[in-house]
């Protein structure tokens, strides 16, 4: 199990490998569709800047200006930050690679959303990357037991995932095989994610928000 510098070491690696994919891209790819909803590039961006520099004060407050509605909160947010330019996305977001502020959440969870935002951009615009394999263990072994947010303990609840390039597996059913970051992915509810995967459970994760 990681501790906690283990893992803010880990997510401000993510975040720099983050900046630098978003130094790549043209004009035209930040207004591009992601696997995360309807967001496009920016709006992912401006939900992963919101994020990392959110702290526990301002979230309350936040919320409670939202109804204390998530995904309202969220979304308010996405938009406010996607309006920014794209330089100053950056400029911000690689001031916050050595920062450890973060919402009233687990650690964890903040290195989960890097990893799998950072796919959600990155996998319809055909850039690859690979996080590191201890980082990808540590959230899937966080997730694979929670609900929080995402419901990922629900959506793979009656399926076997099965790494097939690491030492971990979780569940009992019809398999789900496949490279880590794809299982993690497909824990998230990304569908894309299940084009890497095999075996009889895919169908029923195919089947499931």
């Amino acid at each position: 199990m990681m501790n906690k510098q283990e893992i803010w070491s880990n997510i401000h690696g993510e975040r720099e490998q983050f900046v630098e994919t978003l130094r790549s891209l043209s004009p035209e790819q930040w207004s591009a569709p992601t696997w995360c909803g309807a967001w496009n590039v920016k709006e992912v961006v401006g939900h992963v800047l919101s994020a990392a520099e959110q702290t526990t004060l301002n979230f309350y407050k936040e919320l409670a200006s939202a109804g204390f509605k998530f995904d309202v909160f969220a979304e308010r947010d996405a938009k406010k930050l996607a309006a920014l330019e794209p330089s100053e996305l950056i400029r911000r977001l690689q001031s916050r690679t050595t920062t450890t502020n973060h919402p009233p959440a687990p650690v964890i969870a903040m290195l989960g959303e890097i990893v799998v935002h950072g796919d959600d951009i990155r996998r319809p615009l055909g850039i690859t990357h690979k996080s590191p394999e201890a980082a990808l263990l540590a959230v899937a072994d966080n997730w694979k037991n929670s609900n929080l947010l995402i419901g990922s303990k629900r959506r793979i609840t009656g399926v076997q995932l099965r790494a097939t390039d690491a030492s971990w597996s979780h569940g009992t059913g019809p398999v789900v095989s496949g490279p880590l970051q794809s299982l993690v992915l497909a824990m998230t509810g990304r569908k894309g994610a299940l084009a890497d995967l095999s075996g009889d459970g895919v169908s029923i994760l195919a089947g499931r928000d």
